[in-house]
């Protein structure tokens, strides 16, 4: 995906118009326009803006990676082929609004929780 991509995706994420954008991020709509049009990028002294008017950050916006969740610690990335399962789900993951994000990641740990309570039941089975 590129910067464009992630920004038009962001926009409609977040139901935006480009008008909106456009006078929020303090950028002419015809720029706006030729970026969807020609499928290019903007340049980089626009990539603060359109961080501070999409509510991302700038490493979002350039590569795709979201570390809000874990500021301050290493950074582990993996790179996923986008035609396998994994690369499937994440690109449709990435795709969601914050809170639906945050319900899958729920239902994401209830599962594991759920998985780890069932290998702790047949240890004890087991002894």
């Amino acid at each position: 995906m590129t910067i464009s991509d992630r920004i038009f995706e962001r926009l409609k994420q977040i139901s935006m118009t480009q008008k909106e954008f456009a006078a929020k991020a303090g950028i002419k709509e015809s720029t706006i326009s030729e970026w969807k049009k020609k499928g290019t990028n903007p340049s980089s002294d626009k990539i603060l803006a359109i961080c501070r008017a999409l509510d991302v950050s700038p490493e979002w916006l350039l590569s795709g990676v979201d570390p809000a969740e874990s500021r301050g610690k290493n950074q582990v990335y993996y790179v996923v082929d986008v035609n396998t399962e994994s690369g499937i789900l994440l690109e449709e993951f990435n795709k969601l609004d914050k809170s639906q994000r945050d319900r899958i990641l729920g239902y994401v740990e209830a599962l594991s929780t759920l998985k780890k309570d069932e290998k702790h039941d047949n240890n004890k089975i087991a002894e």
